[in-house]
C-alpha cells in the first residue's frame, strides 16, 4: 500500500502505528494509516486482514479525575 520512500512499517510490524496518516477523522474517532491500519482514538486497531487489536492505553493513574 505504501508508495513513498522510505516505506512505512507494515501492518504486521510492532511499530505499525508510526506509519503516515492517509485520512484523519477525529470527529468520528479514527484514522487510516498508510499501511492500511485503522487506528481508533481509544488506541484500538483494525488491521487490513481483519484482525482486531484491543485498545492498549497506558494506565496513568495520576491523570484520573473524579466528578464532584
Amino acid at each position: 500500500m505504501c508508495q513513498h520512500k522510505p516505506p512505512c512499517p507494515s501492518a504486521d510490524s510492532a511499530d505499525r502505528e508510526s506509519a503516515r496518516l492517509l485520512a484523519h477523522h477525529p470527529e468520528q474517532g479514527w484514522s487510516l494509516l498508510c499501511n492500511g491500519v485503522l487506528l481508533f482514538e481509544d488506541t484500538g486497531e483494525l488491521l487490513p486482514d481483519g484482525r482486531i487489536i484491543a485498545p492498549h492505553r497506558p494506565l496513568d493513574v495520576g491523570r484520573v479525575v473524579t466528578a464532584a
